[in-house]
């Protein structure tokens, strides 16, 4: 299995602030303390073999990382009641992607939440 001993999330032990919520053989759940503050609930999907990118992600990994959002999903309607969720990948540098290895959010969404940004799709604009 690909390693990088600098890598957190091929280390998510080393960091106490960092908890692994769920698992299954091949990914983690992540979610870590000092980002709950501003999104409550926030998590990551992360192989447990290094990958820079999920373009990397094997058919299992990528199997695995849906079964994981799943239970991750229930785990946050359960915990946290969210009103919806952001979910996404960021690869390489232009999309701001600054852990490299891959890694899926899942943010819970709140309608109170205080940085809400309520947007309007693009192809509504252009109607």
């Amino acid at each position: 299995m690909a390693y990088d001993k600098n890598c957190p999330f091929c280390n998510p032990y080393e960091d106490k602030d960092q908890h692994i919520i769920l698992e299954n053989e091949t990914c983690y759940y992540l979610q870590h303390d000092k980002e709950q503050d501003v999104l409550e609930g926030s998590g990551l999907i992360v192989p447990k073999a290094h990958h820079i990118n999920a373009f990397e992600l094997t058919k299992q990994e990528w199997n695995d990382t849906y079964d994981l959002m799943q239970k991750a999903k229930t785990y946050l309607d359960e915990k946290h009641s969210p009103d919806g969720y952001t979910l996404g990948w960021n690869v390489g540098d232009a999309s701001n992607q600054h852990i490299l290895h891959s890694h899926f959010h899942v943010i819970p969404r709140y309608n109170d939440e205080p940085y809400a940004v309520k947007r309007h799709s693009l192809l509504a604009k252009a109607t």
